[in-house]
Parts: structure tokens; sequence; C-alpha cells
């Protein structure tokens, strides 16, 4: 099964709450961050691309029909190259605020490390390679380099991916741009919205 939808958008965007609106339409199962924490193999697979050791792309995302949010987001081009047929949403949302979230999730989940015996050890140090030094340099508390780097990357993607092939997307516009973009019909149910703030702080202190 062939991706149909590429996610290129960071995470922080309404990436969840996209996935979930995407499972309602047909474009599921959409892979996201979550799928990745259930997977030791995965973990293990997108810590070498870290690296540089690109994975089977076929095999990570067997049975699957879109991806959003990191680790896939960082390997859009890719992606694109390599699903030249899937199209491609860029989530975004206003810079501040995204960088604010980040800060005070992701971010924050760094600032308090945990060690090898941790159950979430490999996850945490995969998304400290792939995205804090591989997307900040480890620059993390420099809002001023982390929306130099959030700025970067949207419009790389948006000057590459050709125009029909792309929807700009903030969560907050609902279904209907959504839908319009991949030609389904409006559900007749309210619009998702998952993985705020204070939702994933509290799992995080749920999980240590």
């Amino acid at each position: 099964m062939a991706l149909k939808l590429i996610g290129a958008g960071f995470g922080r965007n309404g990436t969840k709450t996209l996935k979930d609106a995407l499972e309602q339409v047909g474009f599921g199962p959409c892979y996201h961050m979550f799928e990745v924490a259930t997977r030791p193999d995965h973990v293990q697979a997108w810590s070498r691309a870290a690296s540089g050791e690109l994975p089977d792309w076929d095999e990570i995302f067997d049975g699957f029909v879109a991806t959003v949010d990191w680790p896939a987001c960082n390997f859009w081009r890719e992606l694109v190259a390599h699903y030249p047929d899937a199209k491609v949403i860029l989530s975004v949302r206003d810079p501040d605020a995204w960088a604010t979230s980040m800060d005070k999730t992701i971010f924050d989940t760094w600032r308090h490390p945990v060690g090898p015996d941790h159950p979430s050890y490999e996850l945490r140090k995969m998304t400290c390679d792939l995205i804090m030094e591989g997307n900040f340099g480890g620059e993390i508390d420099d809002k001023a380099h982390v929306l130099e780097v959030y700025r970067a990357h949207n419009d790389a993607v948006k000057r590459e991916v050709p125009p029909e092939k792309l929807l700009i997307y903030n969560v907050s516009e609902g279904w209907e741009p959504l839908c319009t973009f991949l030609d389904v019909p409006v559900p007749d149910v309210e619009f998702p919205h998952t993985n705020t703030t204070a939702a994933f702080r509290a799992k995080a202190i749920e999980k240590g």
C-alpha cells in the first residue's frame, strides 16, 4: 500500500488533530509519533535515520495510508520522491504560538532526561537525535533560532512542492479546506481537537 498523503509540517501544529481528522474521512490508518512509540523496531529504524541510514519506506509505512508529524516530516523530500502520486499537507499555525507550545511540551520533556533503564529512554533518545539535534542543532532555548528553523522548513515545502499537490493548512480551518483538497465529502461530525498542550503535559507527567 502506497502512501496517499504526506504530512510535511512539524509537530505541535495540530498534527494529532489532523491524524484523527484524516482517519475519519478515509485517509487512515495515519502514521504519527504515537505509532512509533508503540513499535520498538520503528524507534530503532528512525534512530538509524537520524544518522543518515534511511529506512525502507514501504516497510515502515506498511498498512498506512497517510503520515503526519515527526519523525516522518523530517524526510518529506524523500517521501515525496518515493510516493510521487501522494498529496502533501503542510500543517501550520501562528509561529509564536507554535514556539510556545514546543517550549512547554516537547522541549520541556528534553530538559528532564531519563536514564537507560527508563521505558521511554530509546524513544526519547531517538527524538533528541532526530529533532532536537537534527532540526534545531540543540539550541532549543534560543527562540529566535527555533522560529528561524520553523520558517525555513515551511518555506522549503512551499517552494519545492508543486502548488496543485500542496495544502497549507491550519486545523482551526476545520473540515472544508481539508475535504476539498482530498476530494471527499465533509463528514457530519464535529471536527476533532486533540493533544493540546495541557493534554501533552498531563501525559508526560503520568509517564514520568
